[in-house]
């Protein structure tokens, strides 16, 4: 096989796409993310991480924002000999803060593996990345997307009698009774319905 039939059958095969959807409560009054490239795909080696930082010459997406770290986190993808996608480990590079994927915390370094759909948060960031499989085992997609409302408040929105909280970003029930709602929102684990 010559290498323009390779470089055509990899052209014909799905790519692994990444769809990025990120949101800043201040992005309509800041030129956030006047570097990346919104609204296209654009094709990644799968052997090399994707950084995401305000330093455009050491990451592959750059925010325009003195607030983020140099390199704020990386995308590293990987496939495992039981499953036969192409898959991603989501790691924080940042010594400053502390990054969260779907509200478990990684401090410095520490890496986690990335489900399908995450929420990632980092500073007043919110990320929803969404993996959609694909067959090409050298590369992978990235899709960029700006959102108008925070993705946890659409998270939230889906569930019946939920209502989402803006300050920290998780969801109150607002069926509870008066007396159970003035205790402020509660975690999945407490046990208030045993007591009332």
């Amino acid at each position: 096989m010559n290498v323009s039939q390779t470089q055509t059958m990899e052209t014909e095969e799905d790519h692994t796409c990444l769809h990025i959807k990120l949101y800043h409560p201040q992005q309509s009054c800041r030129g956030l993310y006047g570097l990346l490239p919104l609204g296209t795909r654009s094709r990644h080696s799968a052997d090399d991480p994707l950084r995401l930082g305000r330093d455009a010459q050491t990451c592959t997406l750059a925010l325009n924002d003195n607030r983020v770290s140099r390199k704020q986190l990386a995308l590293h993808a990987y496939r495992s000999p039981k499953n036969p996608d192409m898959l991603f480990t989501i790691q924080n590079l940042s010594q400053r803060g502390q990054l969260s994927v779907n509200s478990s915390a990684l401090g410095y370094l520490e890496k986690a593996d990335l489900p399908d759909k995450a929420l990632i948060r980092f500073g007043e960031y919110e990320m929803l990345i969404i993996r959609e499989p694909g067959e090409a085992k050298g590369h992978f997609e990235v899709e960029l997307e700006i959102l108008a409302v925070p993705p946890s408040r659409e998270t939230c929105m889906g569930v019946p009698s939920m209502t989402p909280v803006m300050d920290t970003g998780s969801c109150a029930m607002s069926s509870f009774p008066g007396e159970l709602r003035a205790h402020g929102p509660l975690e999945t684990d407490e046990t208030l319905w045993c007591n009332s």
